[in-house]
């Protein structure tokens, strides 16, 4: 299934208040790699920027006010995730966000535009229960490079948390990989293409086996499987020959 990350930066907290999405990103996953695709816009909320979500981001309103509007640019973004898992972190505020700009372009909304959402600020939550879980902290515990992160930024962020969940879902990745290992019939050789070297042991050497076997007898009080197990061996050998020799005498 394919796998989107998404962000947002936005003119406040709350869209019930009417703020607005000002930045979407998303950038796409397959297979566990990213593919290069990617959606991401800068757009005109039609509105003022709170103080604080202007130190957050830093986009301001002259910078947005000849950008797109969410309407514009919706159909794009519905086609981008159809059909994916969406993974953001705090999925709470970007799903409250996506929703209220669905609402307002009388659309649908984001769950009945994708398979699922997944939430990494709940899979850090339960990996490290008491610590710092935002994507900084995050960045730090899985080394992943965020130095490029002096503002918050949704492209740079959705890059990061796809980064970041891989590391945090590493687990996965190697049950994937045992999942899809080859069978033991895809792994058959063919023994007619080999040429073993087999090397005999030694009059020395098997003597010394042999007295190895008789001490370990003797300790275990005749309880040493390798002699019962030799046994065998010869009994079959000595049949065979048996049946060897019959068969010469029938022909």
């Amino acid at each position: 299934m394919r796998q989107i990350f998404i962000d947002t930066e936005t003119t406040g907290l709350e869209p019930k208040l009417g703020h607005r999405i000002i930045e979407i990103a998303a950038v796409e996953m397959m297979s566990r790699r990213l593919t290069g695709r990617r959606f991401h816009y800068y757009l005109n909320p039609e509105r003022e920027i709170e103080e604080g979500a202007l130190q957050v981001h830093g986009l301001n309103t002259e910078f947005l006010q000849d950008k797109q509007k969410f309407c514009d640019v919706v159909h794009e973004l519905l086609e981008f995730i159809n059909g994916a898992e969406l993974i953001m972190h705090n999925a709470s505020f970007d799903v409250a966000f996506l929703d209220h700009e669905l609402g307002l372009a009388k659309l649908p909304p984001l769950g009945e535009c994708c398979h699922s959402v997944t939430d990494t600020l709940k899979i850090a939550k339960d990996l490290h229960p008491g610590k710092r879980n935002n994507l900084d902290a995050l960045c730090e515990r899985y080394v992943v490079d965020n130095s490029r992160r002096a503002l918050h930024g949704a492209l740079l962020d959705a890059e990061l948390l796809a980064e970041v969940y891989l590391a945090m879902t590493r687990g996965q990745e190697s049950l994937l990989m045992e999942l899809e290992a080859p069978s033991a019939l895809e792994l058959a050789i063919n023994m007619q293409d080999l040429h073993l070297v087999v090397l005999a042991a030694s009059e020395e050497e098997l003597k010394a086996h042999a007295e190895q076997l008789e001490s370990i007898e003797r300790e275990s009080k005749g309880k040493c499987l390798w002699m019962r197990l030799e046994s065998m061996e010869t009994v079959e050998i000595r049949q065979g020959e048996s049946s060897d020799i019959l068969s010469i005498n029938e022909a």
